[in-house]
């Protein structure tokens, strides 16, 4: 009976052991996680930067083009946008 006892409190130690080794890892883990997402954040926002400022070349390219076309000639552009 004592043997059985014993059986009972080592597996139930194993099984403990193996959660907090599995947690432990994941708590080491957790920095690379987060220096993973930082770069990609990082990474977004330049993208968005790079997207913003051809977004706003293609804008200023199309004014020109709308200017210069007799078809928009009679459109007010600056006060529409407001």
């Amino acid at each position: 009976m004592m043997n059985a006892d014993m059986d009972a409190v080592d597996a139930e130690n194993q099984v403990e052991l193996e959660e907090k080794t599995g947690l432990i890892n994941q708590v080491l883990e957790l920095p690379h996680t987060l220096e993973d997402l930082s770069a990609r954040v990082d990474a977004v926002k330049e993208e968005n930067l790079k997207l913003k400022s051809e977004n706003q070349v293609l804008g200023q390219y199309i004014e020109s083009l709308m200017s210069a076309s007799s078809v928009f000639q009679t459109t007010d552009t600056k006060s529409k946008r407001k």
